[in-house]
């Protein structure tokens, strides 16, 4: 195809012309290549120019998205630009394929797992690995589009031994260097993308094989590697998935960032990982959304116990001075129904596990035996079936949400039927509109919402010293050390950190 040259006088020539090219007819394959080339060539040419934000990139591929050119012919286009993603050398036009694979792939999970089947994740790897020196915008771009594309799908066990330890520390490494920046936008995407590659260890390590095949040789969670072997050079990380899960309210990320706690505060080598000050705060976190859960969301709640356990467990908070002890105890004893008759009765896996946190030594008098913990305690009653912890890395890993749900809040439900009551009160008389008597009817039956009786008190958000958003001001180094420990002691994916 012979390519044109073009001489643009100004911004609105550029996507006016753009718009003639993604409105061209391509009644065959061969036109559709040659609109497509001519797309790259034009978007790549004048990138510098008139492409020179985000948003400006995200609007030019809105307009092949949208256009009419790939709504009549989106698998094979997809199926081009996937191509073109695993071949193509130049890095402004990766910078498009990668930004239309994302967008595209947002709206329509197949777009993924084509991607996955073709072979994208070792390239995409390949990419990340060596692309931060040459083009920061696209680096980061490759990241969402890897942590996109891995959260939507289990990887392959052979896509997973592709990830080396060098490519888990340059991640850990970007965020050491960008730790006082709090606005580079590298931060979150390289963040997520270590949590997905965690959680799909997790996934592999309790998957069993198929029918006729041998089990694969266990995997090494190289990220609870590098965490365990060389935590001391990577302490922004941990500080930041705490400050993340803070903040988060997206359900499937909340999961992603307890699943990555539970690994850490159950493998030996990382018990000591995080700062004493970052683990009062996380406790704190923890607290407030545990009572801030509605009692629909079990799985989630059942996630937050079992990481609650280790914590207390396993890490500093162990030592004295213990740290919020009385408000443990109440808040087990609310979640385990006997310390507020307006919650909903728990369910049998709740009080196992709410049992099973109590049971933490430091949390009970010493005139209790561990047997009567639940009774005394708690002030609940458990059978020996009941008390039989069965509580494992499969169960943890075995949580998953729809990526964009939004966790929603005890609180704010009650404050949102709250004030839908005293709007329909104040209403003069007579103007009552029938659609807010139906609003506070909804919002008030009992069938859907179980209750209407004010909530215990949430803990106010976790304050923390710094000023910065993210990541937080650095707290003093403890006066421990964590351990060296050698690869040959860290527990591979295959291995039970059960608790």
């Amino acid at each position: 195809m012979e390519e044109f040259e073009y001489t643009l006088e100004n911004e609105q020539q550029f996507w006016d012309e753009l718009d003639d090219i993604v409105t061209a007819q391509c009644p065959s394959h061969q036109l559709i290549d040659n609109a497509l080339r001519s797309y790259l060539h034009f978007t790549t040419n004048f990138r510098e120019e008139y492409l020179q934000s985000d948003h400006d990139v995200a609007r030019c591929i809105s307009i092949l998205l949208q256009s009419q050119l790939f709504e009549a012919n989106k698998q094979y286009i997809r199926t081009q630009l996937i191509y073109c993603l695993l071949q193509e050398d130049e890095l402004a036009t990766q910078h498009f394929i990668a930004g239309f694979l994302l967008l595209d792939g947002q709206q329509n999970e197949a777009t993924f797992e084509m991607m996955n089947q073709e072979g994208c994740f070792p390239r995409l790897l390949e990419l990340i690995k060596h692309g931060r020196a040459h083009d920061a915008r696209l680096h980061r771009l490759l990241l969402e589009v890897l942590y996109e594309m891995s959260r939507m799908q289990r990887l392959t066990t052979e896509d997973l031994r592709q990830v080396d330890d060098e490519f888990v520390a340059g991640l850990l490494q970007i965020i050491e260097q960008l730790s006082d920046d709090v606005d580079d936008p590298y931060h979150y995407p390289v963040i997520r993308v270590l949590l997905v590659l965690n959680e799909q260890y997790m996934v592999a390590s309790t998957s069993s094989p198929e029918e006729g095949q041998h089990p694969p040789s266990p995997l090494t969670n190289r990220v609870i590697k590098l965490l365990g072997i060389h935590g001391s050079s990577y302490m922004t990380f941990g500080e930041n998935i705490i400050l993340l899960l803070n903040r988060e309210t997206e359900t499937s990320l909340q999961l992603l960032i307890l699943k990555l706690l539970y690994l850490l505060f159950t493998t030996r080598a990382t018990h000591e990982y995080f700062y004493t000050n970052d683990l009062r705060v996380l406790l704190d976190v923890i607290i407030r959304n545990l009572l801030d859960l509605p009692n629909e969301l079990i799985s989630l709640r059942h996630t937050y116990l079992r990481v609650l356990y280790p914590l207390l467990a396993h890490t500093q908070l162990d030592q004295a001075p213990h740290y919020k002890r009385d408000e443990i105890v109440k808040v087990l004893s609310i979640l385990g129904g006997s310390a507020n008759a307006h919650w909903e009765p728990a369910d049998e896996t709740t009080l196992r596990l709410v049992e099973r946190v109590a049971k933490v030594p430091w949390l009970r008098d010493d005139d209790i035996q561990e047997g009567e913990v639940a009774r005394k305690l708690l002030g609940i009653s458990l059978s020996p079936s009941q008390t039989a912890s069965s509580i494992s890395v499969v169960d943890v890993a075995a949580v998953m949400e729809k990526p964009g749900v939004q966790t929603p809040s005890r609180k704010t439900e009650f404050e949102e039927a709250l004030h839908d009551k005293e709007g329909h009160m104040n209403s003069e008389p007579g103007t009552i509109q029938e659609s807010n008597v139906e609003n506070v009817t909804k919002k008030d039956s009992p069938t859907k919402r179980g209750r209407r009786h004010h909530p215990p008190p949430i803990p106010p958000m976790p304050r923390l010293e710094s000023t910065k958003k993210l990541p937080p001001k650095t707290p003093p180094r403890r006066r421990t050390k964590l351990k060296v420990v050698s690869a040959s002691e860290l527990p591979t994916v295959g291995d039970e950190n059960a608790c």
